[in-house]
């Protein structure tokens, strides 16, 4: 029982390990992207304030993605789609998710 319990712990201590260390993948982040490209068209068709616009695509921004550089990278992105006047979701993928 003792070496069961034992194994469960070690693999179970081994898979939060993993699980905390694995990156995201670039399909990952373009994704990422591009719901956040849909979802700041979508607030700013509701005419939302760009500070709503920009807590409500940053929490989506950091449930998803893991590894913090890309946390920073995809808020700075968002950053620039809030500002920018274009309101069109193809447009603000092709400007900011290539």
């Amino acid at each position: 029982m003792k070496k069961y319990i034992l194994a469960v712990v070690s693999i179970s201590v081994a898979a939060i390990a993993y699980a905390n260390t694995v990156t995201d993948s670039s399909a990952l982040v373009n994704q990422q992207c591009k719901i956040s490209a849909e979802a700041v068209s979508t607030l700013k068709g509701l005419r939302y304030g760009n500070t709503s616009i920009r807590k409500d695509v940053a929490s989506l921004i950091n449930h998803h993605l893991k590894t913090q550089e890309n946390r920073d990278l995809a808020q700075k992105t968002l950053n620039m789609m809030v500002d920018d006047k274009t309101t069109d979701v193809a447009s603000l993928e092709n400007k900011y998710c290539s």
